[in-house]
């Protein structure tokens, strides 16, 4: 799961991203307005941590930004401002959550995956798909109620086949996804070609009915 720390609180920031690390996400950061609008632009992100005071302009711009675009991304706002009307403002742009400052890292943690249940996998953290089911909470794979031993990159790879199964996920996206924005400056993506090949190996030795179609010269779609 990729998500965006959009902050100019340096100690705040490093603080935030640190724990996300520790939980097994993919971090990726803006310090600024005009930084924190190119990535939202380009990038997409399971969920955005949005500041509403930036160098350049404010987190609500964005926002606004974002609805005019027609861009998502499970958006909750961190604010030091604790004003009924920034919290209207937010949500009624398309924020998910309001967190205000100082807050504890295992709530916002809790705010994460209560907004991303509410909209991956029709609401749940538990994805059955034949005889696998995925623990998204936990990062648990099973087949036919067998643990599948997977390192973390093929349980990333494999949770996000999951949630776009039946549709063509290109190996740009999927790149981004499980190893962040920088990705894109990579020459080639001949070591996501390994991890698919290992999770494909592991899933047809623990028995699952899943099937990764390889889309030549595109991408990967997962089937059941």
């Amino acid at each position: 799961m990729k998500i965006l720390i959009i902050e100019d609180e340096y100690a705040l920031l490093n603080m935030i991203e640190d724990f996300l690390l520790s939980e097994k996400y993919v971090v990726e950061k803006a310090t600024d307005y005009h930084s924190a609008v190119e990535k939202v632009m380009i990038y997409n992100y399971d969920c955005i941590l949005l500041d509403i005071s930036l160098p350049g302009g404010s987190g609500l711009q964005i926002l606004d930004e974002m609805k005019k675009k027609g861009k998502t991304g499970n958006i909750i706002i961190i604010s030091a401002k604790n004003s009924l009307e920034d919290k209207i403002s937010g949500l009624n742009l398309g924020a998910d959550d309001y967190l205000t400052k100082p807050f504890h890292l295992s709530e916002l943690n809790a705010r994460i995956k209560a907004v991303m249940r509410r909209k991956q996998s029709d609401g749940k953290l538990l994805l059955s798909l034949g005889n696998l089911s995925i623990d998204f909470a936990c990062r648990i794979v099973e087949v036919n109620n067998n643990i599948l031993r997977l390192n973390r990159k093929e349980f990333d790879i494999l949770a996000f086949l999951a949630t776009n199964r039946n549709r063509l996920v290109t190996k740009e996206a999927l790149a981004e996804h499980v190893w962040g924005d920088n990705i894109d400056m990579a020459d080639n993506f001949d070591f996501i070609y390994w991890q698919v090949k290992n999770l494909r190996k592991k899933l047809k030795d623990g028995g699952s009915e899943l099937t990764i179609e390889n889309v030549y010269g595109t991408g990967y779609k997962l089937t059941v």
